[in-house]
């Protein structure tokens, strides 16, 4: 998915501003130039994703990009695409096994028993909370 950017030039004394027109409230800024610009928008949107899809809201569709230009409000600012890695969006569920060092897994494990879950609740608490 490619999320257009509007990037308001920064200065020496003022930040580069970038705005996503498609996300409500999704903005970002940076110091050291356009790339960092693009970095910046690019974890604010991965971001705004999330806490939408946490709250059970749709996810927006890019708009095109001449449309998004032809707007006043942009007037002078400069724009970029964003790519957002599709998996993002992904409700699908994946099974994967790892390897640990079994003091992790006794770490883990009592852990688990201290929260009153076992150990696959626990490590799924975990990384949706990481």
């Amino acid at each position: 998915m490619k999320y257009p950017i509007a990037i308001e030039p920064g200065s020496e004394k003022n930040a580069w501003g970038v705005v996503v027109p498609d996300l409500p409230g999704c903005f970002s800024a940076a110091d050291s130039g356009l790339d960092e610009a693009i970095d910046q928008a690019k974890e604010a949107i991965e971001l705004w994703i999330e806490m939408a899809l946490d709250r059970g809201q749709a996810i927006p569709k890019p708009s095109s990009l001449r449309e998004l230009q032809k707007k006043k409000e942009y007037k002078g600012w400069a724009w970029a695409i964003v790519e957002i890695d599709p998996a993002l969006l992904s409700d699908e569920i994946e099974r994967i096994n790892i390897t640990l060092p079994k003091r992790v897994l006794a770490r883990l494990d009592a852990k688990a028993k201290k929260a009153g879950e076992n150990r696959s609740a626990f490590i799924a608490h975990l990384a949706l909370t990481a």
